[in-house]
């Protein structure tokens, strides 16, 4: 699953698309699973895969998280989509 996160952290907002490295961390640091995500999720929880996922683009961030979050002025989803989308196939089996 990817997420399209828009994060402003006070000088622009950046679009930043989550990837399975940072589903994976959120899944350890919460201890949790990808599937628990179509049940919603909090905004702690964005807020990480945000982070995570500027840091991977190169964008300079706040080490900490909570130092990350105080300097968050807007955090929303904006698109999500299936990581390896499956296609239904038609088969002759009875």
């Amino acid at each position: 699953m990817k997420l399209t996160l828009r994060v402003d952290q006070g000088d622009g907002p950046i679009e930043v698309t989550t990837n399975l490295f940072t589903i994976v961390a959120w899944e350890r640091r919460f201890k949790t699973k990808a599937s628990n995500i179509a049940n919603g999720i909090g905004m702690e929880d964005l807020a990480f895969m945000a982070h995570t996922a500027l840091q991977q683009i190169g964008q300079i961030v706040p080490v900490v998280l909570d130092d990350f979050i105080k300097k968050i002025v807007l955090l929303e989803v904006v698109g999500n989509e299936e990581e390896n989308p499956i296609a239904g196939v038609t088969t002759d089996l009875p």
